[in-house]
């Protein structure tokens, strides 16, 4: 790499990092004004919610990257056609092409950054964060790795995963006297939750105490009033936009072998797909609208048809209003999905 290609990517890096660190002490302000309103609820206190509000940060940092290096090439490359000093690169040797390419390598550079994001970070902060949050405000459950417990009267239950359709999957219910003593136990494949409230549990193995025996019984399926909120469990719910490329797949796949409806979950598997390279397009975009002088006219102005360009097709919900939405396609995003900012202090 030369000397020249060094500066440059330097000079963009520094400036995309700057742009993203404003971005994030944005989206982070809009987190705590939705969040403040919960402090004080169960064990819930101000320093929870900024540990919850630092998780959402790696989150945020994916949805925003696009746009950040958008903003952050096009002040880099503004200031240097500022000062002449494209010129003087231009000059010394250094064609339009080289120059593409080497956009193209700081592009890469933060299409992998925006990768390792949006496959491991984002999803693991984003579970701890939700984690965080349910178990200050409810007492009476824990998390760990096998999922949720929960102690509802004298039945102690844990669900291992909750997917977005709101079905559970691997269920376990110890059912206690009123001494506080074991009398059964039921594991469950699966459960769906009716709209009373109930659970309908599928391929049920219950274990039931008796004296110094135990007498075990197997049903195909079980109707259990469980007699807890559903928000309880929202600490296992996923939402899309919150799950890596590796576990939409997972999904997506779960979804087609059920012959259930799975449009709406591939067009989150191509938004995600697609932002490592709307990274790199947000690079040669910059590039695009680079003015060849900035002698005169104002920085504000010439960033904002930029900006706008990566805004084709967003709506109050995000990128998922893209137009492929309604149709039977394989459905395709926009070149770059950069997040919104939301009321509830969500983007994306």
């Amino acid at each position: 790499m030369t000397l020249i290609a060094r500066y440059l990517i330097k000079q963009l890096s520094i400036t995309t990092l700057y742009a993203m660190f404003a971005l994030l002490a944005l989206y982070s302000f809009f987190d705590i004004v939705a969040e403040v309103g919960g402090v004080g609820e169960g064990g819930y206190t101000g320093i929870k919610m900024m540990q919850y509000v630092l998780l959402q940060i790696p989150d945020h940092a994916y949805q925003m990257m696009p746009l950040a290096v958008l903003i952050g090439g096009l002040i880099a490359l503004s200031q240097l056609a500022s000062n002449s000093e494209m010129t003087v690169i231009k000059t010394s040797g250094m064609s339009t092409k080289n120059i593409i390419a080497i956009l193209l390598g700081f592009g890469l550079i933060f299409a992998a950054a925006t990768a390792l994001l949006g496959e491991s970070v984002a999803p693991a902060a984003n579970r701890y964060a939700q984690n965080l949050k349910t178990t200050a405000k409810n007492g009476k459950i824990s998390t760990g790795a096998e999922g949720l417990w929960i102690k509802e009267q004298n039945n102690i239950i844990n669900v291992r995963e909750m997917l977005p359709d709101q079905s559970l999957r691997g269920i376990k219910v110890f059912r206690h006297d009123q001494n506080f003593k074991l009398a059964e136990s039921w594991q469950a494949e699966s459960a769906v939750i009716a709209a009373d409230g109930g659970w309908k549990l599928a391929n049920v193995r219950r274990s039931i105490l008796d004296g110094d025996r135990v007498r075990t019984e197997k049903h195909d399926g079980e109707y259990w009033q469980a007699g807890i909120r559903g928000s309880l469990l929202d600490v296992l719910l996923v939402n899309p936009n919150q799950m890596s490329l590796t576990a939409l797949t997972a999904y997506i796949k779960h979804l087609e072998d059920n012959k259930q409806q799975a449009d709406n979950y591939k067009i989150e598997w191509w938004r995600k797909l697609m932002y490592p390279v709307a990274t790199v397009v947000m690079a040669l975009v910059a590039l695009a609208f680079t003015p060849q002088s900035t002698r005169h006219g104002n920085m504000g102005l010439k960033l904002l048809p930029a900006s706008a360009s990566a805004w084709p097709s967003i709506s109050p919900d995000g990128c998922s209003a893209s137009p492929a939405s309604s149709t039977a396609y394989p459905p395709l995003p926009p070149p770059c999905c950069p997040p919104q900012p939301s009321p509830h202090g969500r983007c994306g």
